[in-house]
């Protein structure tokens, strides 16, 4: 059985999502940054962290990429022209979506006081809502790539909720119903109901 340490309420929403989706067994161990049982596994102190046997991994998107890959689903096989447009995909969300994100998280609330820059973050909120924009236009429906749902549609919906909550605009009526359609997924649906109860 996997072991994620992390919350629902960061990046290990994104692996937990995944698992859900693969039908696979998954302990959580409820932990945020910096806790002992986390610095124990990764010296950064960063959350979520996959144990799989005496495998240890970090960064969200890797632990992604490891789970599609290892049970084949929800991403395309290595070497071939989707997986290629998949990782593209991915890496610009991580660059355009979650980057903007967490540097205007960290301007508001995480780095000390006389570091924060509130200017900032009215700019990464335009700086986002033009990528998200962007973005819609490499969307090809009903998933980014088309038939197929990947990994990076977990990421792109993932950072969508997490824009949302922070108030980021986000002026794409196309993304917007397509993110709508993926919280309605059962899976996802199962996690933040476990949430909620937990």
């Amino acid at each position: 059985m996997y072991k994620v340490y992390g919350k629902p309420t960061n990046r290990a929403f994104r692996v937990l999502w995944l698992l859900e989706e693969l039908g696979q067994d998954y302990e959580l161990i409820q932990a945020g940054p910096h806790d002992p049982r986390v610095l124990e596994l990764n010296p950064s102190g960063k959350v979520p962290i996959l144990v799989d046997g005496d495998a240890v991994f970090s960064d969200s998107n890797a632990i992604m990429t490891y789970l599609a890959d290892k049970h084949g689903d929800f991403t395309y096989p290595a070497g071939t022209k989707e997986r290629a447009e998949q990782d593209s995909l991915l890496h610009a969300l991580i660059d355009e979506f979650d980057a903007v994100l967490w540097a205007a998280t960290r301007h508001k609330f995480i780095l000390p006081e006389d570091k924060r820059a509130p200017k900032f973050i009215e700019t990464a909120k335009w700086e986002f809502d033009r990528n998200f924009q962007r973005m819609s236009e490499r969307f090809k429906g009903p998933f980014l790539q088309g038939d197929k749902m990947t990994i990076a549609d977990i990421l792109c919906v993932h950072c969508m909720s997490w824009a949302k909550a922070a108030g980021f605009p986000m002026n794409s009526d196309v993304l917007k119903a397509y993110g709508k359609e993926m919280r309605n997924r059962p899976a996802y649906r199962r996690l933040t109901e476990q949430t909620q109860t937990a």
